[in-house]
Parts: structure tokens; sequence; C-alpha cells
């Protein structure tokens, strides 16, 4: 039977619903109002995912589509053209970015619905699900750039969308900066690429591989493969939040809460592990970018936990779990297990989304107070929030069967496989990291869902309780306001979240439980990514080991209850539960003894201070080098000056320019006898010689 044929029409139709719900939302919000804002843009991305959902089948019975949509311009050789690829790692991402993005925007009903800017939020996260889908469909590197540096700027309006917040200004700006950082490197690949290998089409670049492991860097005995590699991984460090560029994911969680399960769950911050995936057929030529890539990423996974434990606000700490989440696919992309990494992408994607929105609907029961220290004892007023959180907490901290399982215990034992020099080190990080997560999540949740009521004595008032209410802030940060803008500090009982916010929570739930089980033999071991990723089997043993091993994703959850990272998990949320329900006084009696290390962690290992007052000033003297060098001295001083003569010398010359007939006689009659005189000057000298 032949494989069904790909429609471009259809496909082409993938990214353009949500850009035309995210143009009419965002130019016409006012005539169509708030609910036809929410909507259109529902309905954009409703057709988006129905139809990612059909290419999906189609792709598990063979369908393949790789080809120009559009041809934008020709220089020489080098094309520029707009066209997708489609395969089973474009389908599944296609599906994971759509099911979430309807998620949110289903959610976004209840939970911004007292906000001034509800049409503009919808315009953003529709435009948003267009730009990471124009990046994941791309068969070239200049339509990846445009969907990479398209999810950049969306994600500065996001977290910036309270715009009139000292600290949601400062935010974004961050994110925006640091992520302009990562970039840099990102277009030096892509341009060492386009120069040694002449094209931007993926599947030109991947022939002409082997050819670039014979090159190396101009001036350097470096490989230009692995320069090359290097360079586009540090385009992921910025995007995907690595050490040290993740400083802007935690900071940007003063945008709505809706932005953060869309951007950092299955959005942007997956851009990077997509992108390294993607590049695999690169990747694998270069084994010192591939160590490179296991010790960021080790250093991410556990160094980002450790954060996780000491904070307080309940969506930072869900920031700081994606921190570590992300340093472990990037770990399993240094491994050589792409596949595990992609998987642990998609699993992570609903389980934190639920995490993120679960967050979101505490706030709003908690009338927006999100300090975890105030809450306790929620599970009877909020039933569904509680045990949908429960489900992404045992997903998260890899419960077996759960699908958060399935994904991480296959990235531990592929690191555990490695043959890398690094391989060693980011093993013990990742087991390690087990342990820290199943601390912070658990310590979370037993605060918020459990245990002794603290809303009503309320010990730890929000900074701006007696703060006059912004009209940009009635859903997040901000105390609650009333209809004439007070903020309410008094006791409250909690309650649960409208339908609009359940129902996401219920939906993504679902997945969080069951898609790893479902799913693991086909992604891993079956032949789903056969076309897509490509492992050099003969050197980067560690899928073919994971193969071997591998039964059914029954026996695997059965033999994993005997294992070290089962056994660290439950030490994890043992621990947590005793320390924050049982002996709340040994935590802070710890936090005093070693409360140098509690310093450390509570500044964030000093790396907001080192950029704020060793880089930011380092950049700011460049740049006053540049302009007054540059700037001034060169381009004011010498090319300005010469035009400044030119200018000078054409004012003189207009002064000769009178209009006058009889002056213009004369000019020529006396540059004529100027002329003769010059001509005959010499044979006039020999006559009075002689």
């Amino acid at each position: 039977m032949a494989a069904p044929q790909l429609s471009p029409t259809l496909l082409l139709a993938v990214p353009m619903a949500p850009l035309l719900g995210a143009v009419l939302a965002g130019f016409f919000g006012k005539a169509i109002g708030r609910a036809g804002a929410h909507r259109i843009t529902i309905l954009g991305v409703l057709v988006s995912f129905v139809i990612s959902a059909l290419v999906l089948n189609d792709v598990l019975a063979g369908a393949r589509f790789n080809a120009t949509v559009y041809p934008w311009m020709s220089l020489g050789g080098l094309k520029m053209e707009i066209g997708f690829l489609v395969d089973g790692l474009t389908a599944m991402m296609m599906c994971v970015v759509t099911f979430v993005s309807l998620m949110v925007h289903v959610y976004t009903i209840g939970y911004m619905a007292e906000d001034p800017g509800y049409q503009r939020f919808f315009a953003y996260i529709s435009l948003f699900t267009f730009s990471m889908l124009m990046l994941v469909m791309s068969n070239n590197f200049l339509q990846l750039f445009f969907g990479w540096e398209a999810v950049g700027l969306v994600s500065y309006l996001l977290i910036g969308f309270w715009y009139t917040k000292p600290t949601a200004i400062f935010a974004n700006m961050k994110a925006f900066l640091v992520n302009r950082v990562g970039d840099f490197g990102f277009i030096l690949g892509v341009g060492l690429i386009v120069t040694y290998a002449g094209s931007l089409d993926y599947a030109e670049v991947f022939a002409k591989g082997q050819a670039l492991t014979q090159i190396t860097l101009p001036g350097t005995d470096w490989m230009l493969v692995s320069v090359t590699c290097i360079c586009l991984f540090i385009g992921a460090m910025g995007k995907s939040a690595q050490f040290p560029l993740h400083v802007w994911l935690p900071d940007s969680m003063e945008g709505p809460t809706p932005i953060s399960a869309l951007i950092h769950a299955a959005t942007m911050v997956t851009a990077g592990i997509f992108m390294v995936a993607r590049m695999s057929p690169l990747f694998e030529l270069s084994d010192a970018a591939l160590n490179f890539v296991l010790v960021i990423g080790a250093i991410t996974a556990l160094f980002m936990g450790f954060l996780g434990i000491i904070q307080n606000d309940i969506k930072r700490v869900v920031a700081y779990s994606t921190l570590s989440q992300l340093g472990y696919m990037t770990v399993a992309l240094g491994a050589s297990a792409y596949s595990v990494a992609v998987f642990h992408l998609m699993t992570h994607a609903f389980f934190k989304a639920l995490l993120f929105l679960g967050a979101g609907s505490v706030i709003i029961g908690m009338h927006h107070d999100q300090d975890i220290r105030n809450m306790g004892g929620l599970a009877k007023y909020m039933p569904i929030t509680w045990i949908t959180s429960l489900l992404g907490s045992l997903a998260l901290i890899g419960t077996p069967f759960f699908a958060g399982f399935y994904s991480k215990d296959s990235i531990i034992e592929a690191v555990h496989a490695s043959h890398l020099p690094a391989a060693h080190w980011a093993y013990w990080a990742v087991v390690a990291g087990v342990f820290v997560t199943a601390f912070y999540s658990f310590r979370m949740y037993f605060l918020v869902f459990h245990g002794q009521e603290r809303f009503n004595a309320k010990p730890f008032p929000p900074e701006d309780d007696h703060a006059h209410a912004d009209d940009h802030a009635h859903a997040d940060d901000h105390a609650h306001a009333d209809d004439h803008g007070h903020t309410h500090s008094h006791a409250h009982t909690p309650h649960e979240s409208p339908w609009v916010v359940t129902l996401p929570l219920v939906l993504l739930a679902i997945p969080s439980v069951v898609i790893g089980y479902f799913t693991i033999g086909p992604m891993l071991f079956g032949d789903f990514f056969k076309d897509s990723i490509i492992v050099h089997g003969e050197h980067h043993h560690a899928i073919a080991e994971l193969r071997a091993e591998f039964h059914d994703a029954t026996a695997m959850a059965i033999h994993a209850l005997s294992s070290l990272p089962f056994a660290l998990a439950l030490a994890g949320v043992v621990v947590s539960y005793l320390f924050y329900l049982r002996m709340p006084a040994v935590p802070a009696a710890i936090g005093r003894v070693l409360s140098p290390l509690m310093t450390l962690l509570e500044n964030k290992y000093y790396m907001d201070w080192f950029n704020e007052h060793v880089i930011a000033p380092a950049a700011r003297g460049l740049g006053r080098g540049f302009w007054k060098g540059g700037d001034v001295a060169v381009i004011d001083g010498l090319i300005n000056g010469s035009a400044r003569m030119v200018a000078g010398l054409a004012a003189l010359s207009r002064l000769a320019q009178t209009g006058h007939v009889y002056w213009y006689a004369l000019v020529m009659l006396l540059g004529l006898f100027g002329l003769l005189t010059w001509q005959l000057w010499p044979n006039l000298s020999g006559l009075g010689g002689r």
C-alpha cells in the first residue's frame, strides 16, 4: 500500500491559521470584542491542531514532505526559500505545540478575564504559536532563523505584557539581551555552514557533512564541524536557558502565568533541544561538541535544581524545575540519545504545562498571592487543581508508569551507556538531580495542598499588599484589587477555579500520565525517527544498548521499582514530607547551620550580580569605545569631515555661478587666455632667451 501524500496547502494552513487569528485579534480587537478575540484565536489554533493530528497520522503511515513552498530570492548559487520538512520529528512537535497552545488559549479565558489587555494577549499567544510552527516545520536554515528570532521577539512582548510594571520591563529586556548573546553564536554557526557548505537547505548541508570534517577553521587546527556545532549549540543555550545563559528564564515569571506554560513548557525553551536533534547529522561528526553539550547540560540539570529548593514563589519553583529538566534533555543530546531528548521534550511539555497552569489556578484561588508559605490545606478547597497538580508532580519526579518516568529514566540509562569522557560527570549529576527534583517538587506540593491552613494568618504578606493595584496586574503578582482599585490583604477562603481553567488541567493530566507508556516503544526503539535523527552507532552506543535492554513499557516500570533513581525519588518525597509537614523546624535549623550555602543559593550563585556588575559595565565600556572611536572619530571626524570639505568646495564654486552672460563671457576669455599662455609659454621662453 502506497504511503499517503501530504498536501502543501494543508501544511501551509497549520502556521497560517494561528497567524490569521493573531492579526484579527491584534488589529481588530476593539471591533470584535473580548469574546470575538478568544473565539477567533482559539478556532485558529484548533484548526492547526486538527490538521497537525491528521499529518501525524499520515506520517505514521509513511508519508513524508520536503519541498519549497515559496522561493524568496537567489544570490548566485545560494537559494533563500520558505519550505517545509515534515517527518516524525516535525509531526510530533507540531502536535505538541498546537495542543499545549490550545489548552493555554482556553485557560486564558478564565485567567485573564479581568485584564484590560485581553485581546492583545490572545493576539500575542497566537503569534507565538505561528512563530514556533514556522521554526519546527522549516527545511532550511533561513526559515529556522526566522522562527528562532520570531519566538524571541514575541516572548519579549509576552514577558513584558504588563508594561507598566518595572519588574516586567526589566525581565523582558533581560530575556531579549541574553537571547541575543546566544543568537550571536547561532548566526555564526549558520554563517559557517553557508560559507563552507554553500547551501541553506538541511538535506544539502547534511549530505556534505563528511566533507566538512576534512576542513579546519582557517588559522587554527580546530575542526570546522566542531566549531560550527558549538556555535549552533550556543544559540540553543540561550533559547533553552542553559548555564550560563539561563538567567533570563526565572525572571520571565513576571509575565502572566499562561505564557509561562506556553513559552517555558512546550515551545520557546524547547526550540534549542529541537534544533540540536534536527542537526544530529552534524553533531554526530564531533565528539568535542557532544562533550561540550554534556557538560553544560549536566551543570544546568543539577545546579538549577538546587535553586528550586529555596524558592517560595510558586511560579519560580516550577521555573527552576523547567531549567533542570532542560538540562536533562541537553544531557541526552550530548550522549547522542537525540530521540530520548525529544521524547522527554514531549512528555515534559504536558506535565510542565500542567504544573504551570495548576500554579496559576492556585494563584486565582489564593486571590493572587503566590507565596507558598501563605498557603496550606488547599486540597479540600481546590480538589481538581489538587489532583491534577499531584499527577503532574508524580510525572515530573519520574514515578514508574507516569510519562515522565519513561523519558527521564531513559535519559539516565543513556548517559550511563555513553562512552564519552564527560558522561561520567553527567551521569552523577542527573542521578543526584532525581533526589533534588523530588524534594523541591513535593516541598511545593505539601506546602500548598496539605498541612496547616496559613492563608488566614498570612505569615508572609505580599510586598505590594498596601500598594495601589496596577491596572495591568489583576491576574498575577499583585494583590487582588476590587472595583475601586484597592488591594485586599484581609483573610479569604480559597476557591476552585472556573471550568475554563480546570478543563485544560484535566486534559493535560491525561497525557502526563499515559503518553509515555504508549509511545516509548515506537519513539525510542521503533522507526518513528528513522529518517529524522541520525546516530553513528559504531561510535555512539547509548541508544543501541537501551534497545538491547528494553522489553516493554510494563517490564521497564516494574524493574525500575528496584533501581537507584526510584529510591532517590522516593527519598526526596519522604524527606520533604518530614521536613515540611512533620518537622517544620528542621529546614529552618538546617538553613541557619548552612547559612553561607543558603546565601549562595538565594543570590542564585551570584550570576545576576556578575552580569550586572562585570559584564554590563564591560559591555557599556566597549560600546562607549565604539561610539567614541568609531562614530565620533571615524564617522564624524573623517567621513563627515570629508563630506564637509566637499560641501565647502561646492559653496566656493557656487560663487562663480552668477547667472550673468557677460560674467560667463569674461570667464571664457580668461580661460582661453590662460590655456593659450600655458600652451605657448615654452616657445615664448625660447624667444626671450634668443
